[in-house]
């Protein structure tokens, strides 16, 4: 698999997203995305308790540790490249997380209006 052209929503060379934890479809620490992404973990979502509880809620919990999948759960304050169509969901619902717009990608855009991701912009 080959990522996508780095290229964030801005139309500027994609920036880090976080590298602890470490981030992304090919855990390079950017929400790098290619074809085989079927989620399209492209937005960089720096997290919030009402956000990783309502994630939890809809069945993706992402603050439990798993360490037989080398992840350590995900706290407050933590950048992770969020599925798009999650990110969408959860800006529905009320309760989405603030975005770092220079990290993320902008195939987030087919998702996600990039008017709504202004809205969280941090």
């Amino acid at each position: 698999m080959t990522p996508d052209p780095s290229i964030n929503a801005l139309g500027r060379t994609l920036a880090t997203c976080s590298t602890h934890p470490m981030t992304g479809f090919f855990r390079s620490g950017a929400c790098e995305t290619c074809a085989q992404d079927a989620g399209s973990h492209s937005v960089c979502a720096v997290m919030t308790a009402e956000f990783l509880a309502f994630s939890k809620y809809v069945g993706n919990d992402l603050s439990t540790p798993r360490p037989e999948f080398g992840f350590p759960g995900l706290n407050p304050g933590d950048g992770w490249c969020l599925c798009a169509s999650r990110f969408l969901q959860a800006h529905d619902e009320g309760c989405a997380p603030q975005v770092n717009l220079a990290a993320t990608h902008k195939r987030a855009l087919e998702i996600v209006p990039l008017e709504v991701l202004q809205l969280y912009a941090k």
